[in-house]
């Protein structure tokens, strides 16, 4: 039998915290290993271009040393206890499409994520990470609040 391995997708929100919360919690009790990842949404990478401005050039080497020493490192140091394996990981494009490709390549069991709690009435319109996963990536989903 090959070992469990977990998702947990983070934003840096306090959701997303709680959500790696209860995946140690899980994984502590099944002897599984976390992945964290951290998805910089594509529209994030590269901002719009409107006619007249000219948004700053992106510094993706610093983009991504921002999120490794502002969200990703400060995980690791507070579940340095946790007797699994857990690394974390930088992905760029849609977080929904990301999530799935990374579950498919390290077969993951399971996917943990927060949700932040938007108004019904904008995820009905826009929808959400969360609930697009919850509806497309055929693993069991846990949403935290």
């Amino acid at each position: 039998m090959t070992k469990l391995r977990y998702i947990v997708g983070v934003d840096g929100s306090e959701c997303s915290l709680r959500a790696v919360q209860r995946a140690v919690n899980l994984a502590e009790s099944t002897n599984a290993d976390i992945t964290v990842l951290y998805v910089l949404d594509a529209v994030d990478a590269y901002p719009l271009t409107i006619e007249g401005y000219i948004p700053p050039a992106v510094n993706k080497d610093e983009q991504y040393k921002s999120i490794q020493s502002n969200i990703l490192n400060p995980i690791l140091d507070q579940f340095n206890d946790f007797s699994g394996d857990m690394n974390t990981e930088i992905s760029e494009g849609d977080p929904v499409e990301e999530i799935q490709k990374r579950i498919k390549e390290v077969h993951a069991n399971m996917v943990f994520v927060g949700r932040k709690g938007r108004s019904r009435i904008i995820d009905i319109l826009l929808g959400s990470v969360a609930n697009k996963l919850a509806h497309y990536v055929g693993v069991p989903i846990v949403l935290v609040p």
